[in-house]
């Protein structure tokens, strides 16, 4: 398992920032984050904090939805500019994923292309240390060894794989949770949920990560729901929920849900959490039939009622029909075409979600009739 090394919990959580970064013996940070949380004074409690402890730092805040390789690109010149010794990433999971490729580059410049970092990419030093502090409820990328980069001459996102790119502290504050809209906590929410599910029934599954995955799934369905109506105690449950699915997702890998979603956010910009959470019910029940006795889990850890006693035929459907709830309930889209998915498209995205590297960790191994058959009936 490998996991960061410090994390903070609980409301107030960013008061932490300074400290570490004095004990750690840093000199200056650069802030990565983008405009928007700047704008509504989201990353600015964290900026402030800096300020009042007289930390020199500079703002690095060209980061956008699916983060890009010219973004990689301008972040790292924006750091040698600086000559910061220390990335305190602030937002979701386009600013920490970006600030992960940024800290690797840095200290590993023969990577300075950027694709060369997909997959597992041979990195021979840590980043340069990265203190993240999340805003969202979904990616757990503060905690985890992945990040994800769109090459937009291809239309494709890449991941990377890398144990040196995680986080040094990670700081789950629920007061930067606040700001996010009802949307973006529904659809980072249900990321999250897809993160414990598809974790949990990954190929590369096995009992360590099967404990986190499930009590995410079971703090994440409880949570959620609340969460999107803007109550704090529900959105500290969910960043927790989400840290902990993405303890064990980081270390087994994914499944068909994001091989899926990748290629729809490369080729349309859409957030890569509303196109997981659009895709979620429909591959769920795609998958029920390989999964053995983990959806009728799944159902107890949803709440599900005589989820001990029904068939497993029953249990499979009840535990799809609990999730196909929760995101309708939040308002996810129910069909892809509602997204800008184009049917024209649909034969190469299929070829590209057949690529992702999240795909082969799938339960059912899917053939390129089937994915392009399942995007279809989303439409």
């Amino acid at each position: 398992m490998i996991l960061n090394e410090t994390s903070y919990f609980g409301k107030g959580a960013i008061a932490e920032v300074p400290t570490e970064f004095k004990r750690r013996g840093f000199k200056k940070a650069i802030v990565i984050t983008d405009k928007d949380l700047l704008q509504f004074k989201v990353a600015t409690k964290v900026t402030e904090l800096l300020e009042q402890s007289e930390i020199d730092y500079t703002i690095y805040d060209g980061i956008v939805p699916n983060p890009t390789i010219q973004n990689v690109k301008d972040g790292v010149a924006a750091v040698q500019a600086s000559k910061a010794d220390c990335i305190i990433a602030i937002g979701g999971g386009s600013p920490i994923d970006t600030a992960k490729a940024i800290g690797i580059i840095t200290t590993n410049p023969e990577f300075s292309d950027v694709l060369s970092l997909e997959g597992n990419a041979n990195t021979k030093n840590p980043c340069l240390p990265i203190l993240a502090v999340p805003t969202t409820s979904g990616t757990a990328a503060e905690v985890t060894i992945n990040y994800v980069i769109t090459d937009e001459s291809t239309h494709r996102k890449f991941v990377c794989v890398d144990p040196h790119d995680i986080p040094m502290v990670a700081f789950v504050d629920s007061d930067m949770m606040m700001g996010m809209p009802k949307s973006l906590a529904a659809a980072t929410g249900m990321d999250a949920m897809t993160h414990a599910i598809e974790g949990y029934i990954t190929q590369g599954a096995w009992e360590l990560t099967d404990m986190l995955h499930l009590k995410a799934i079971e703090i994440i369905g409880r949570s959620l729901r609340d969460s999107v109506n803007e109550n704090q105690k529900a959105r500290e449950e969910m960043a927790l929920g989400q840290y902990i699915a993405g303890m064990g997702f980081s270390n087994v890998g994914l499944g068909l849900v994001h091989g899926m979603a990748h290629p729809l956010s490369a080729w349309y910009n859409i957030p890569h959490g509303v196109a997981c959470a659009s895709l979620l019910p429909t591959i769920m029940k795609y998958n029920k039939d390989f999964t053995g006795e983990k959806y009728r889990d799944i159902a107890k850890a949803l709440g599900v009622s005589d989820a001990d006693t029904l068939s497993i035929e029953a249990v499979r459907d009840a535990a799809c029909q609990a999730i196909e709830k929760l995101s309708t309930d939040v308002g996810i889209p129910t069909t892809i075409s509602e997204l800008g998915v184009k049917a024209e498209d649909i034969p190469q995205i299929a070829k590209d979600a057949l690529k992702d590297v999240c795909t082969p960790g799938n339960p059912r191994q899917a053939t390129l009739e089937e994915v392009i058959n399942l995007y279809q009936s989303m439409m």
